[in-house]
């Protein structure tokens, strides 16, 4: 699995790359801030959501501090996603936030 750090990240958006970071914690949790620009799909919705993902694109998958990412990750990269797990998740992560 591939793994990133909330700085790497921050730098890839800084960089005006075109990633997509889907969140996997709960709707509460979300709700405390998100990585802008993030797209919110709890972890049990992952499954029945990935229809919504492109498969060209890198996502990067981002929770509270980086388990449920981990498991987002191998459910995607099963199915033949390029994901990459953001290590430390939101309780590292020191960018803005979007609310």
């Amino acid at each position: 699995m591939n793994v990133i750090t909330t700085d790497e990240l921050l730098q890839k958006i800084d960089a005006g790359e075109n990633i997509s970071i889907i969140d996997v914690r709960e709707s509460d949790e979300v709700a405390t801030g998100i990585v802008p620009g993030a797209k919110h799909i709890a972890l049990g919705q992952v499954e029945a959501s990935m229809d919504q993902l492109d498969k060209s694109v890198p996502h990067y998958i981002i929770c509270k501090a980086g388990g449920r990412s981990a498991m987002a990750c191998e459910i995607l990269e099963e199915n033949g996603y390029n994901v990459t797990n953001v290590a430390g998740g939101m309780m590292s992560w020191e960018g803005e936030l979007q609310f």
